[in-house]
């Protein structure tokens, strides 16, 4: 359908009374089978889908207003209205309505039917116009007593609302307004406030429309100034036409254009300032009047946006360096209103508003503003910045990048002439202005690095199969910005403790350091090499030394965030620069005091424990150890020292750490299928067969093999034999978070037996128990005699943990040991023989 008669909007009201676009398609009427009537029907322009099936109900109110509008309630809290882009569109469809319902086309309401008594029904029934008195004077109390008793009947209402149109009777009322101000009459003035408001109640956009027409408006505020509450009149009119006044930035041609600006001022004034609080109402009282507000402002921008010379006119004198200070602010002001009024367009029309804008110049324009030293011109072109941000980054980012290749251009043709891009670039001057905020409580700075986290954000950047937002904006970022960004913490960590440490300084650094935090979680390279080549780090460590708590937090979750990355270029930098002293020196400077720094060191250290962060552990135990032993009363430290010692032990004795790694690689890396069939294929082997000489490996190998894995493991045990009664008593501590320490633990058991796997581990090794006759298998022939005394026992039974500590040991051998007890009486004898 191409008809742009039927062209329309769906809306909805939502639950704060805000209308939500629902899509742009084209509306008809038809029989609808499964809702068995007329219905209305809107199908999207962009892919044909059904936006809208409503049937037309017979008792159904629809509105007509603004003769593009058509509003409805289908349920209750559900309010529906079709915004037509054509009147005739309008027109056609109220006529279906209507026609379904048979009504007069005339009306701008149908109907308004809601539960009433039947008492009151019949009544209503029997009598069916309602009859105004004459509007005089002497008869003000009787009308306002009649609108009154009205409101609660919405049929009533209907009638009412229908009396008052029909025959003129608002404008009546406004020149009584005017005889009872000359005269005087306060009691008349009170009673005409109590009949407006009352028609405002009515709810309908017919009354709305004389209300609020030019003649009127100004009278119906003046007819509500005079609160019977209150000892004085309020002076509405006196701030409409004095104080507040309407400046043209620039000449507005269209009369229409300007008499719906005016109209739209004064109505949201009346919603805001003069009338009572929307408590005091009923639901949904004033949703005509919300809705009158809406699609005035969404046809305010629709008419701007197509006036290309009113558009062009502005941009120039914003950028026109011979425009005063105070023509520009007010143009800036212009513009935040403009850009506000554009949030209530639909998403489609909402993007070619910023399209234009930026084909306009408004980037350009803002990089002006932005220079400028007017604080409240520099807020106004901040939240204007903002509005471009959250709707298209890309495209801002797009533009700065665009600007730095031209400044690069312009510096090597004038290399006379020194021009950095701090001076020049727009995302420096939003920096600078974050950096410089006045504000006590940084307000300002704060809602910059919201923007800026958004520009560097790389969740929001595009990748094409030509280039990578990604990759161009990140090394324009760090090349001409970052310095810009850090300068404030390099010049205040110059020592070994802040140079200034006031609370809006620590306030400014931790909105530095939360980005830059957010920068090593997201952009790794970049951020790697600024942070190593130009010692960032060590610089941000400093602030460990302040006296504001947050500041040093903030200093540490930066590091905190480095080390989590487990990077070893990080890790080399840190150990190369001793940059874990700041942090030893504040955990010890903190003492006992159980809080959040004390918490978040032991974490930090924790985490290099229980990841086994090899280099650091080691950095960490040789550097620090004799300040951090006494530490007692948590287990981190005294765990890091096992491991560093472990690790130490390993390099001590390469043969021990390669069985290690024979046992792990073939107990743990081989695919368990294949573990499964070798069993089996053992367990179904005769008897007879093994005892025939079938044995896989020989006596005289299965010995060598015993006495090459045995002999490094008892010249570790004679080692390790003088620390035993220490050791033990320190691996009683070692779980901190309440699960199983993962480094091996060793021990001395007399009168027991060599196990150095469990029975369904190391089936490839020689002498395992997928051999016949294993040595490691008791009663095989190269099997370790039971009396043998003080030999090494390294099983993952009886609390003891093997000489790596896996976390699934202990789940493994429980299932041996269920596969032993399950086992047929005949293959139990092949181990008890």
């Amino acid at each position: 359908m191409t008809d742009t008669r039927r062209r329309v909007k769906v809306y909805t009201l939502n639950e704060d009374r805000q209308w939500d676009d629902r899509g742009t398609g084209h509306v008809s009427s038809g029989y609808v089978e499964r809702l068995k009537g007329m219905s209305l029907l809107v199908r999207a322009e962009s892919d044909g889908s059904l936006l809208l099936e409503s049937k037309i109900n017979p008792n159904t109110a629809y509105q007509k207003q603004q003769d593009t509008l058509i509003v409805w309630s289908e349920a209750e809290n559900y309010d529906l209205a079709l915004s037509f882009q054509e009147k005739a569109g309008c027109d056609e469809i109220w006529e279906k309505i209507c026609q379904v319902q048979g009504k007069d086309p005339s009306v701008d309401i149908t109907q308004d039917l809601v539960d009433e008594s039947e008492e009151e029904r019949f009544d209503d029934m029997s009598s069916p116009g309602l009859e105004l008195p004459s509007c005089e004077l002497s008869r003000l109390e009787e009308i306002a007593e009649l609108v009154a008793s009205s409101l609660p009947s919405p049929l009533r209402r209907e009638k009412l609302a229908l009396a008052l149109e029909n025959e003129g009777y608002i404008k009546k009322l406004l020149e009584l307004f005017h005889v009872c101000e000359d005269l005087e009459n306060i009691e008349g003035l009170h009673h005409l406030y109590e009949i407006i408001k009352g028609i405002f109640l009515l709810n309908r956009t017919a009354l709305f429309e004389v209300m609020f027409s030019e003649e009127c408006i100004m009278d119906v505020i003046g007819c509500l100034e005079y609160d019977p509450a209150l000892s004085q009149p309020r002076k509405h009119r006196e701030f409409l036409t004095k104080t507040a006044k309407f400046k043209e930035v620039i000449p507005i041609s269209d009369p229409e254009l300007k008499q719906k600006i005016h109209q739209t001022y004064r109505v949201q004034y009346i919603q805001d300032m003069v009338l009572p609080t929307p408590s005091v109402f009923e639901e949904n009282m004033l949703s005509t009047l919300h809705s009158f507000i809406f699609f005035n402002k969404v046809e305010i921008v629709g008419m701007l946006q197509e006036d290309e010379k009113f558009l062009t006119d502005l941009f120039a004198q914003l950028t026109d360096e011979a425009t005063d200070e105070e023509k520009r602010q007010e143009l800036v002001n212009f513009l935040k209103e403009f850009c506000a009024f554009s949030q209530t367009l639909q998403p489609q029309n909402r993007d070619a508003f910023f399209k234009t804008l930026s084909n306009m110049g408004i980037l350009p324009a803002l990089e002006v503003i932005l220079g400028m030293d007017d604080t409240q011109v520099r807020s106004a072109a901040t939240d204007i910045f903002s509005y471009l941000v959250e709707y298209n980054p890309s495209m801002v980012r797009e533009f700065v990048m665009q600007e730095a290749q031209q400044n690069d251009d312009v510096s090597k043709k004038l290399t006379e002439q020194k021009i950095t891009s701090k001076d020049i670039l727009l995302i420096n001057l939003i920096i600078e202005h974050m950096i410089c905020d006045t504000d006590p409580e940084l307000g300002g700075a704060v809602q910059l690095m919201g923007l800026l986290r958004t520009l560097v954000d790389p969740e929001n950047m595009l990748a094409t199969a030509n280039k990578t937002e990604k990759t161009e904006f990140l090394g324009f970022f760090y090349k001409h910005c970052m310095h810009v960004l850090t300068a404030p913490l390099l010049a205040n960590t110059t020592e070994d403790k802040p140079s200034k440490d006031d609370f809006q300084t620590a306030q400014l650094l931790a909105l530095v350091l939360e980005l830059l935090t957010f920068c090593v979680e997201h952009h790794t390279y970049h951020i790697k090499n600024y942070i190593i080549n130009k010692d960032i780090l060590r610089r941000v460590l400093v602030l460990m030394a302040s006296k504001h708590a947050f500041l040093a937090l903030c200093a540490l979750r930066f590091k905190r965030k480095i080390i989590g990355l487990k990077d070893e270029f990080y890790n080399r930098y840190i150990m190369k620069s001793f940059l874990f002293e700041p942090v030893v020196k504040a955990f010890l400077n903190n003492g006992s005091r159980y809080n959040l720094m004390n918490s978040a060191i032991i974490e930090m250290f924790e985490f290099i424990r229980v990841e086994d962060i090899k280099s650091l552990t080691a950095h960490v135990i040789e550097n620090y150890w004799k300040a951090l032993e006494d530490v007692d009363y948590v287990q981190t430290f005294k765990g890091l020292k096992l491991r560093f010692e472990q690790q130490r032990e390993r390099q001590d004795n390469p043969k021990l750490d390669s069985m290690r790694s024979i046992l792990r690689n073939h107990r743990y890396r081989r695919d368990a299928r294949t573990l499964e069939d070798e069993e089996e294929m053992w367990f179904n082997t005769d008897e007879d067969d093994i005892e025939d000489g079938e044995a896989v490996v020989s006596p005289s190998d299965k010995a060598k093999n015993d006495d090459d894995i045995m002999d490094p493991i008892s010249k570790f045990m004679e080692r390790k034999k003088l620390k035993e009664s220490e050791e033990k008593e320190v691996l009683l501590k070692t779980n901190l978070s309440g699960r199983q320490s993962p480094s091996f633990k060793l021990s001395l058991s007399s009168g027991t037996k060599t196990n150095l796997t469990s029975q369904s581990s190391a089936t490839n090794l020689p002498g395992s128990p997928g051999s016949p006759g294993s040595p490691g298998s008791p009663g095989s022939p190269g099997s370790v005699p039971k009396n043998t005394s003080q030999t090494a026992a390294i099983t993952t039974k009886g609390g003891l943990v093997g000489l790596v500590d896996y976390p699934d040991d202990d789940e493994d051998d429980e299932e041996d040991e269920d596969k032993e007890d399950t086992l047929p009486l005949s293959k139990k004898a092949k181990f008890e023989s």
